[in-house]
């Protein structure tokens, strides 16, 4: 049996925004290769937003409606970002040996 620790947090959600997971043993297999598909379209977004952000708050005649727009993909963007994280905390934990010596 699989235990949590080897289920991959994937980076979409599924009903309900609930967590999926990826039970493998196989990265190089078609979910798993789409999901590091994703994951770097995921990563690449927040950059472009960080950078329109940047531009956005050094620009004066920026009106509230444009930051607030900012706001919500970056939220969303960041949001992606922490999911990235934490699967690949998660794969890393469970990956690593000294972890499993304790």
């Amino acid at each position: 049996m699989t235990t949590p620790s080897e289920l991959r947090l994937l980076p979409w959600s599924g009903p309900g925004d609930k967590p999926c997971y990826l039970s493998t043993d196989d990265p190089d297999g078609y979910m798993s290769r789409l999901a590091d598909s994703i994951e770097a379209i995921q990563l690449g977004t927040a950059s472009e937003l960080l950078e329109e952000a940047s531009e956005a708050l050094d620009d004066q005649n920026s009106s509230l409606d444009e930051m607030r727009c900012l706001v919500k993909e970056l939220t969303g963007a960041l949001r992606d970002v922490v999911r990235i994280a934490t699967s690949r905390g998660h794969l890393l934990a469970a990956s690593d040996p000294r972890e499993s010596a304790y």
